[in-house]
């Protein structure tokens, strides 16, 4: 079962940036898409960016066009979201899963991204 760890968030001031990084375990990264989505309090979990297997296409959610920006290293079993020009509207935890998932989806702890002054 593949398995992903979040990391890199933390606490911003408005119009500041972040880069937020996930690690996949497994042997198969290359072969499959990858996403990353948010939750925010109260809302559910939605898809703000997509990459397929070999980075060559990438997705975004229209509240994120033009300021954050995914990438992976298949060398590193690992995908990033830049994160620029961050609003108190970003705030939420982070996550990263495969998209489409493979087989029945297993979320990691996310990491937790809060936009404030």
């Amino acid at each position: 079962q593949v398995q992903f760890v979040e990391s890199g968030g933390g606490l911003v001031q408005p119009g500041g940036s972040l880069t937020l990084s996930c690690a996949a375990s497994g042997r198969t990264f290359s072969s499959y898409a990858m996403g990353w989505f948010r939750q925010a309090p109260g809302k559910e979990r939605e898809i703000v960016a997509r990459i397929n297997w070999s980075g060559g296409r990438t997705d975004y959610a229209d509240s994120v066009k033009g300021r954050f920006t995914i990438s992976r290293d298949n060398a590193k079993n690992s995908v990033y979201l830049q994160m620029n020009t961050l609003t108190p509207e970003d705030t939420a935890v982070y996550y990263c899963n495969a998209d489409p998932p493979i087989g029945p989806r297993s979320w990691g702890q996310g990491t937790q991204v809060t936009v404030s002054s």
